[in-house]
């Protein structure tokens, strides 16, 4: 589940990371009034304006028809005003986006702190995942941060520094200081790293993150070190110990299809091909997904429907499918262990009648627990669905499907 900025600022302040404080507004009225509130707070003259959207490159990325980048600064309330107006309500389009961009809700109002001082600022970048081929939490950062990391990793990837941590131990001090230390700091600035680093990494830890993003982490100019961006992820599968975290989910920033699904606990990606697929099992889903391919086709969706599916299950996931209209055949692949073909069979028949009429094709491959049951069952119903003993038989009904 992905979070906000604002929302991923505030819960890093509970575990003592320093964050660019702000305020999270709706409108441009409300924009300028964050404006003259943190000028009283903080003192500075400048405010950072910051489109709200589940995705990077907020700082190059423009809206749809203008000029107006997702992060401008302002200089009065006027002016935070006006930029708030033009973010607001307008689609962003970035490197992340693609060109449907993202529409934007809400915008953070930010205080200033690149305000100058008696050292120089810098920004470096840090965030914190799992390497699955290790097994282990790591800890990748660089001395160059900012927009541009992605080029970093791509032309000087030795600039880009990882720090591994077991799973069942915390960040050692040692570590801490390594990471400060490769960042080519000293002094006051080096001891607020440290206690950057071992504030962030709990972080990780007690909100159960999947990944953890800073990018820009910056040292001010009086060697404060603090998060002035934060991307958060967080593991899906333990929500459970979180029901707070769940409650900070914004379902207008994810596609509707994939919403839906989620009703149903089916395991749903949208995808932009046109032939849709009902898998049980993700190993088969890719399968039947390189079957398309090598078809021909595209796949239009990654759908596993699970080992505990059963006829209303599969006719949710049935009617998803069809509601993307770039779908010109429709595969149903499964594999009977846990799930019973009998089950899955009915469920294409009910979706079928209740639907009407469907004129997509459907090519159905059932085999495993109760795969004659299933047969009997789609053949008595007299709909017009075409059935396959092995993939490859499914996968040549497929490619004559999209072809016709």
């Amino acid at each position: 589940m992905n979070l906000h900025e604002y929302q991923a600022k505030e819960l890093l302040k509970k575990y003592n990371v320093p964050v660019q404080e702000g305020i999270p507004v709706d409108t441009p009225e409300a924009a300028a009034e964050a404006y003259k509130q943190l000028k009283v707070q903080y003192g500075n003259e400048f405010a950072v304006v910051k489109a709200q959207i589940h995705a990077g490159g907020r700082g190059k990325g423009k809206i749809r028809g203008t000029e107006q980048k997702g992060v401008a600064v302002g200089k009065n309330a006027e002016d935070v005003k006006t930029i708030a107006g033009n973010i607001l309500g307008g689609t962003l389009i970035t490197i992340q986006t693609g060109p449907a961009g993202k529409l934007v809700n809400k915008v953070l109002v930010a205080q200033d702190v690149y305000y100058p001082g008696a050292n120089p600022v810098k920004e470096f970048y840090l965030s914190i995942l799992l390497d699955r081929t290790e097994g282990e939490n790591v800890i990748m950062y660089s001395t160059e941060g900012g927009m541009d990391i992605e080029e970093v990793a791509h032309s000087t990837p030795e600039k880009i520094f990882k720090e591994w941590v077991k799973p069942n131990m915390t960040l050692q001090p040692f570590q801490a200081r390594n990471i400060a230390f490769n960042f080519g700091l000293r002094g006051e600035a080096f001891k607020n790293m440290v206690k950057f680093v071992t504030s962030l990494y709990n972080a990780y830890v007690g909100l159960d993150c999947s990944m953890l993003e800073i990018n820009p982490l910056f040292k001010t100019s009086d060697e404060k070190i603090i998060a002035v961006d934060a991307k958060v992820n967080l593991d899906d599968n333990a929500l459970m110990r979180h029901p707070d975290l769940e409650a900070l989910r914004d379902i207008s920033e994810e596609d509707p299809t994939e919403v839906e699904a989620s009703k149903y606990n089916l395991n749903f990606v949208k995808l932009d091909g046109n032939v849709g697929c009902m898998v049980n099992g993700a190993g088969l889903a890719m399968a039947t997904m390189d079957m398309i391919k090598l078809s021909g086709g595209e796949p239009a969706n990654f759908l596993d429907v699970g080992g505990t599916a059963n006829a209303q299950t599969v006719e949710a996931g049935f009617r998803i499918i069809l509601k993307d209209p770039k779908v010109q055949a429709i595969l149903i692949n499964i594999f009977g262990g846990i799930v019973r073909c009998d089950r899955v069979a009915q469920g294409v028949i009910d979706a079928y009648k209740s639907i009407g009429n469907i004129t997509v094709p459907i090519i159905v491959r059932l085999q495993g627990t109760n795969a004659a049951e299933a047969k009997e069952l789609i053949e008595a119903s007299g709909l017009k669905v075409q059935s396959a003993t092995l993939l490859s038989e499914a996968a040549d009904l497929v490619n004559k499907a999209i072809k016709a």
